[in-house]
């Protein structure tokens, strides 16, 4: 018996898409399988919640009305569902 080798020779296309990095991080979250967001936008932080305003069907983000309250709040979320507590705050007094 006689076995022959086809030789087939493959293109491979690569097709880059071209992303934000914020888009990027909306679908991290996603990935992730992250639903809830707490969050305080500031000047930074826009691009952001600009992106997640396009996710919006998909990521619920919850307004906090500071940085501290927003950890506290990711926290508490994250012991009491079992699942990852993401907050979302801008550079400033926020980031020290």
């Amino acid at each position: 018996m006689e076995t022959k080798t086809l030789n087939k020779q493959t293109e491979s296309i690569n097709q880059a898409i071209e992303i934000t990095g914020s888009e990027a991080v909306m679908k991290a979250m996603i990935a992730e399988g992250v639903e809830t967001i707490f969050g305080y936008p500031g000047g930074a932080i826009m691009p952001i919640y600009d992106a997640l305003y396009d996710y919006r069907d998909q990521l619920e983000h919850i307004l906090v009305r500071h940085e501290q309250g927003g950890i506290h709040a990711g926290q508490g979320y994250a012991r009491s569902s079992g699942r990852t507590g993401v907050v979302f705050a801008t550079s400033g007094p926020g980031a020290t």
